[in-house]
């Protein structure tokens, strides 16, 4: 009996063994898991020093390696450090953000492209004209949720990766998004989702961590 498509994909156990052996040995260390959760926490102030672009975008490229849906890649970010460009940002600001804003190194916002489907014949090699096609037709509502969405989970990624090159992040979602967009996304195509001051953050204006759940309080087998 000819073999099924699925046993194609099985690996004899000793091959299926040391694949997981060796996916085991990159785990990272606990210097390296500390860095990234257990001591950072969210910046609130930080030290007057200028952040070289090269490690900003270090990050956002380890950021861009992390899954998006069919690979849409929606994110968009505006890196604001000049005084010019705070003062553009400055009426959108929360009463309780705008000072820690002013006073960052560098503020990114987090925005979404709605026209995100027009990339998919780059992002996706072999099918791109169809994807491309496929998410033109959806409604506007639905072109913008999964730009929302995977836009969100791509600044996740880009946090982590702030951490992880030595940098801080306090993001934050106390703004008003509609001045933000008229400041700098006049044309309509993306939409600000999230700020997020970045730079060498000031240990002493961190706030303590706040009470977390347990894992087993918000997770079950079935």
């Amino acid at each position: 009996m000819p073999n099924s498509p699925e046993a194609d994909f099985v690996l004899p156990m000793s091959a299926a063994d040391d694949v997981i052996e060796r996916k085991a040995l990159r785990a990272l260390d606990e210097r390296a898991l500390e860095t990234i959760f257990g001591s950072a926490r969210t910046a609130n102030g930080f030290f007057d020093r200028k952040i070289p672009h090269e490690l900003l975008e270090h990050a956002l490229q380890l950021a861009l390696l992390g899954p998006t849906g069919s690979n849409m890649l929606p994110m968009r970010v505006v890196f604001v450090e000049s005084a010019r460009a705070k003062e553009r940002l400055k009426p959108a600001m929360s009463d309780n953000n705008r000072d820690k804003t002013m006073a960052a190194p560098v503020t990114a916002i987090v925005a979404a492209d709605l026209q995100f489907f027009e990339h998919f014949p780059r992002l996706a090699p072999g099918r791109g004209d169809a994807m491309k096609e496929r998410f033109a037709a959806l409604s506007a509502g639905v072109q913008r949720a999964h730009a929302r969405d995977n836009a969100i989970l791509q600044m996740a990624y880009f946090i982590i990766a702030l951490r992880a090159v030595g940098l801080d992040a306090g993001p934050m979602a106390g703004f008003d998004r509609q001045k933000v967009d008229t400041a700098f996304f006049a044309d309509g195509r993306f939409v600000s989702l999230y700020l997020i001051n970045i730079g060498y953050g000031d240990d002493s204006k961190a706030r303590p961590r706040q009470p977390r759940f347990e894992a087993h309080e918000i997770a079950r087998y079935v």
